[in-house]
This record gives structure tokens, sequence and C-alpha cells, in this order.
């Protein structure tokens, strides 16, 4: 669906980074139209849906098109008339659809504007995702597992592919890291960017994206499992070993240096999910 970039009507650089939030629309004065051109190649990527299809199928249908990749951020996209025709349902069921899909933070619908897309896929995805999942221990474990074998696939590729560039990016890192021990805030910063320079020197989209989901996902523990420093020194030293391999080129190594800080920080991430479990269960007794 690169046509659709290609359109020139696509409304680039509304997003805020952190959170995805749609600004208001007098913000940008003069924004065009929705081009007849991206209209009609939406509707050759909509195509229309069984008789009887209830609300779920329509959202679904829609969601399959704004996560898979050929929509930017901030896309206002076409009026319920033309998703209804494209579709082959009633202007009902996209307005209950795009409703659905508002909940769920794809969508940004502002009556009387237009409806615009919050987020590229990744950054979309572990939004639905998070909703059918609910993120206790075991599903915490499972996520790490996952997240595991993903982070030692993406360091055995990167050893192969990575740049000089992006070598001199992972080592601020580690820098940013070591001067963040008095301040945890920056420190995870750091050890998020490590981690996402690392992702892009694997060169390889689809394993990005399902990295961005698993992160995402386990987000709410991650940002508080470092938080003493014998926690920071460990994760500094397993950080400093993936650099060192990856400066070698050596893909072996670098895939066993990063299935051995996954398992210390999966321990950190369960520690974390255990105590915020054992706190909501005093919660509800006291109640």
């Amino acid at each position: 669906m690169d046509h659709l970039r290609a359109s020139g009507t696509d409304v680039k650089g509304l997003g805020v980074h952190d959170d995805r939030i749609i600004p208001p629309l007098d913000t940008f004065p003069g924004m065009p139209a929705f081009s007849d051109s991206t209209s009609d190649a939406l509707a050759e990527a909509l195509s229309a849906v069984p008789a009887g299809t209830p609300v779920s199928g329509v959202a679904g249908r829609m969601l399959e098109l704004f996560t898979g990749g050929g929509l930017e951020p901030g896309t206002r996209l076409p009026p319920e008339r033309q998703l209804a025709s494209a579709l082959g349902v009633g202007r009902s069921a996209i307005r209950e659809a795009l409703a659905a899909l508002e909940i769920l933070g794809i969508v940004d619908v502002r009556p009387g504007s237009g409806t615009y897309l919050r987020g590229t896929a990744s950054e979309l995805l572990p939004q639905t995702l998070s909703w059918g999942l609910m993120i206790g221990e075991r599903s915490t474990d499972q996520l790490m597992e996952l997240r595991a074998g993903l982070e030692s696939f993406c360091a055995r590729l990167a050893a192969e592919r990575i740049s000089s560039e992006r070598l001199d990016a992972l080592r601020e890192s580690i820098e940013g890291m070591r001067e963040g021990f008095e301040d945890l805030d920056a420190f995870v910063t750091a050890d998020a960017a490590f981690h996402a320079v690392l992702g892009a020197a694997a060169q390889n989209p689809i394993v990005t994206d399902l990295l961005a989901v698993s992160r995402q996902l386990l987000r709410v523990y991650n940002d508080r499992s470092v938080h003493e420093a014998e926690d920071m020194r460990i994760a500094l030293e397993e950080h400093a070993a993936i650099l060192e391999a990856l400066e070698a080129h050596d893909g072996d190594r670098a895939a066993s240096a990063m299935i051995a800080h996954m398992a210390t920080a999966r321990a950190r991430l369960l520690r974390v999910a255990e105590d915020a479990g054992a706190r909501r269960d005093e919660g509800v007794d006291a109640g």
C-alpha cells in the first residue's frame, strides 16, 4: 500500500511522539481535503465484507488496513460514506466500528473535521493486543520468553550487519547508563536507546515491530524493574558484554550475551510483577 504514502495527501507530523495524541485541527490551517485519488486507493484496499458481517468484523477489516504499514500516523481517513461504500455496509456500522477503534486508541474521531490514524503499525499493535491480554504473572513470564528469543535473534543479526555509526550509538547508550547511576530515569532511557539501536542494526523490520509489541506490553513492569544500584551495575555489565560481541561481529557470542541479559531481566520483571500482584491482593482484602 505504498501508493497511499505516495498520494501526497497524508497529513504527517501531527502525532506527539510520546503518546501519539493528535492536536486540534485548527493547529494546521489550510489542511487539504481528503483527495479522490487516496479515497480510490483506500477503496481498493478495503474490499467489501460479506453481507451480515457484525460491527466487530467491520472494525477488524479496517484494523487490518490501519496496522498494515501503508498509512502514516496522522493520516486523515475518508469520510464515513466512502468507507461504507468500500466495505459494502451501512454508515451506522462504520460509525460504530470507528467508535470501537477510537476506544482502542487506533483512530482519533473529531466530529465535523474527520478521523485520523494515531500511530504506526508497531505503535498500534501493542494497544490492540493489550486490550485482549491481562498481564498477570503468568503472561508476563510468557512475554519475557518471547522477548528473550526475539532479542537474542536480533543481536545475532546485528552482529553481522551493524555499522560503525550504530556501534558508536551503542557506546553512547552505555555511557549514558553509566552516568545514569545517580538518575534512574536517565538510566532507563539509555537502556531503552541501546535496544532501539540494536533493533535498527538488525535491519529486519518485522523483528523490530514484534520487539516493539513485546516491550510495550511489558513496559508497565519494565520501567520499575531496575531501581537498585546492584541491578544497574549488573545491567550495565550485561550491555557491555553484548557490545563487545557486536564489535567483534560474533553472532553466537552476541546472542549468548543477550540471552544472559534477558535471564536476569526476566527475574527482575517477575519480581516486580509478583510485588504488584501482592499489593493488589492486599488492597482487595483491605476493601
